[in-house]
């Protein structure tokens, strides 16, 4: 395998160009560690060679980092330090070496790849959307090991460098030029001759290395109070974000104070130690298994192909906008509403997305005008004509839904998929009178839509395959990761959901209060807890859910609780009106308390606190187990999809993998014992599914 050519030209430069020929892109894999120990490491020691080009010859990628299907192979830490030692001190090789190293960034430099270009001496980087850099190894449970910690903060300066690397925040190419990460920005076109040039400048003193760009806190950091104050606040903010849940913040910061007490190299072997170990934390396994989950899925390709003339969506509203706005680009896009100031709002949504994607360099100015000019809006529901994917985004009200399905169809071809968004109404309830009820399909996009990551596409029995494939398709091509579900009440995320905030209320009947509550989810990893999550998305609205849902699974889930009835009447209504189970200030940096209000409206509340384990337990368990209920029914296909769905639409804690993986981390024997104790204290709805039961006993699991 060849992954590295060298080539000479004038002037003594060598071009080292990377190129797996098995690969779509190029990564850091052992054998691309012996082809630079073989062909790399030599030139430094080469009379001829006076200095050196680092390039790739794919279309849009420099190096992705590691190969991350290799990660699940990994089963020995210090096997893998080995393999990260041989990588770091290679290019610690080749950042101590007089000669002159350029690299030569187009396409994505992540990971390891920009550790290769951190090496080198100057970095120029072209001006396409698609050069990226970054260091996003913390979202895989691990730390840069190859010198990012050290390197990365003596290019950016401290706070840029923990940012980046806490965060596994990405740059483009201009922003990149303003922090300092790289050190020119050219065309895609130039940057080949370019950086011949530029090598050439330094190897005769024509051009000198550029000196790090440093702040003035970034020159006080030597001295030990600022350092002490910096790295403090550093570690504050990731204890309130991890809440002690990811290991892998707390070793960056690890290795970067000791880098600047003892020096880069001591330093630079604690990377080494790091990285096997944080690779065998159930954390990293959890959230390398996620990584790899989602790329497969969007490699499913569904049989059809997305809407390529035009696509068209009923409802101006901010959902609406929202998936207009992922859309774009993919093909012409029409929004209808029957409120012209609906769709003023909505234009200036859509300009206003395009602007920021421009600032941010993910499209060109070119194509952000050429995405506008493929958008339109209209009061005229006979423009949608010639749409061949139609999404309907208007409110949840089955009526409403029924009345915009059958004008739609009097405008459009028999061969236009319609796409109702809804997370509650049963698609086949909405197909009902439609003359062509074979091509409706659920689309339930998450809000915000150009944020969100996840399409819960709806399958109804008499959906025809092609109109699924061809929603799907769509869904993919506009960047989602899409989960297939059956056509059930409440689908799969709002399903186990509902059972999940309705425990809340439970909860909070029985003596816990909000702060314990939301505050136990928030440690056991979840963004936000269930009161507070009912807040944003409005009572008036959770009440409805939980009603319509309610209702369906009374027999199971039990008698309700009329409590999110009951603040709809007092208007507690969420952060929509201030007033929820917590109050929201009018000046938004000050923060949200919970309302002692609430309290009066449980009568029978008892008295005393309630343990954070059990809470956490308790929470937790009734979704595993509507999940397990929800895979018992085939409402989803397989644990994999209903992990993928649960944490990318729903926050579920994505080192714990979802639902199913915390299954079987915690052992279905744990389970069924902790939910039968549960059922025998407050009632039949905490019984365990059978599913889980019956796996407990033939001694299986979700996931080999």
């Amino acid at each position: 395998m060849n992954e590295i050519t060298v080539t000479m030209v004038d002037g003594g430069i060598a071009l080292v160009i990377f190129d797996d020929p098995e690969r779509p892109v190029n990564t850091m894999t052992p054998d691309l560690l012996i082809a630079m120990e073989n062909q790399v490491v030599p030139l430094m020691d080469d009379p001829e060679v006076k200095g050196l080009v680092f390039l790739s010859a794919k279309p849009d990628t420099f190096i992705a980092g590691a190969d991350i299907k290799l990660f699940i192979e990994a089963d020995d830490p210090k096997l893998v330090s080995e393999i990260d030692g041989a990588y770091s001190r290679v290019l610690s090789r080749l950042f101590e070496n007089p000669k002159p190293l350029v690299a030569a960034v187009h396409g994505a430099a992540l990971g390891g790849g920009l550790e290769i270009a951190l090496a080198c001496h100057y970095i120029l980087a072209s001006d396409h959307p698609a050069t990226v850099l970054g260091l996003p190894e913390v979202t895989l449970g691990i730390l840069p090991a190859a010198g990012g910690t050290q390197r990365l903060p003596r290019r950016v300066g401290l706070v840029r460098g923990l940012d980046m690397m806490l965060t596994g925040r990405r740059v483009r190419a201009g922003r990149a030029l303003k922090i300092g990460l790289v050190d020119e920005v050219v065309t895609p076109e130039g940057i080949l001759e370019r950086a011949k040039s530029v090598a050439g400048d330094l190897v005769h003193g024509r051009l000198k290395r550029p000196a790090p760009r440093k702040a003035l806190l970034d020159r006080l950091i030597g001295l030990p109070f600022v350092r002490s104050m910096v790295l403090g606040k550093a570690r504050k903010t990731v204890r309130q974000r991890t809440r002690g849940n990811y290991p892998a913040p707390m070793r960056i910061l690890e290795c970067v104070d000791l880098g600047l007490q003892k020096g880069v190299d001591a330093a630079l072997e604690r990377e080494i130690a790091s990285i096997g170990d944080l690779m065998m934390t159930p954390q990293s396994r959890s959230l390398v298994w996620l990584f790899l989950a989602t790329q497969d899925m969007k490699s499913d390709t569904a049989k059809g192909r997305p809407a390529s003339e035009r696509m068209a969506v009923v409802g101006g509203g901010l959902m609406g906008a929202g998936i207009a706005s992922v859309s774009l680009g993919r093909c012409p896009v029409v929004v209808q509403d029957i409120s012209s100031e609906a769709l003023e709002r909505c234009s200036g949504q859509i300009k206003a997305g395009l602007a920021r994607q421009a600032r941010a360099e993910a499209v060109t100015p070119e194509e952000q005008e050429r995405r506008w000019s493929t958008f339109t809006t209209t009061r005229d529901l006979s423009e949608i004509a010639g749409a061949d994917l139609v999404v309907e985004a208007v409110f949840e009200e089955l009526s409403l839904k029924r009345k915009v399905l059958a004008e739609v169809e009097e405008q459009v071809g028999p061969e236009a998929v319609y796409g109702t968004n809804t997370s509650v109404l049963g698609i086949s309830e909405i197909a009902i009178g439609a003359r062509h009820p074979e091509r409706v399909v659920g689309m339930h996009y998450f809000s915000p839509v150009h944020k969100m990551p996840l399409l819960e596409l709806v399958a109804p029995e008499q959906a025809a395959p092609w109109a699924v494939d061809k929603a799907q398709a769509f869904g993919q091509a506009q960047g989602k990761t899409v989960i297939r579900v059956k056509d059930r009440p409440g689908f799969y995320t709002t399903r186990i959901l509902m059972p999940y905030l309705r425990e809340a209320l439970f909860l909070l009947e029985r003596g816990a209060t909000i702060e314990e509550i939301d505050g136990a989810m928030k440690d056991f990893g979840f963004p936000t807890g269930p009161l507070a999550r009912m807040d944003e998305v409005g009572i008036d609205v959770a009440a409805q859910m939980s009603r319509d849902l309610g209702e369906k699974y009374s027999q199971r889930w039990g008698p309700g609780h009329d409590t999110l009835e009951r603040m709809v009447k007092a208007n507690f209504l969420g952060r929509k009106n201030g007033r929820g189970f917590y109050t929201y200030p009018a000046k938004k940096k000050k923060q949200k308390k919970p309302n002692q209000e609430i309290y009066s409206l449980f009568p029978e509340r008892q008295a005393g606190t309630r343990d954070p384990a059990l809470l956490r337990d308790t929470l937790s368990l009734t979704m595993v187990n509507e999940a397990a209920h929800c895979l018992q029914e085939d409402v989803i296909a397989s644990p994999r999809d209903g992990d993928v769905g649960a944490v990318l639409g729903l926050g579920f804690p994505p080192f714990r993998g979802g639902p199913f993986h915390h299954a079987d981390d915690l052992g279905l024997e744990t389970i069924v014992s902790r939910m039968e104790t549960l059922a025998e204290q407050h009632g039949p709805r905490y019984a365990p599914a059978q599913m889980i039961v019956d796996m407990e006993r033939q001694g299986r699991t979700f996931f080999v």
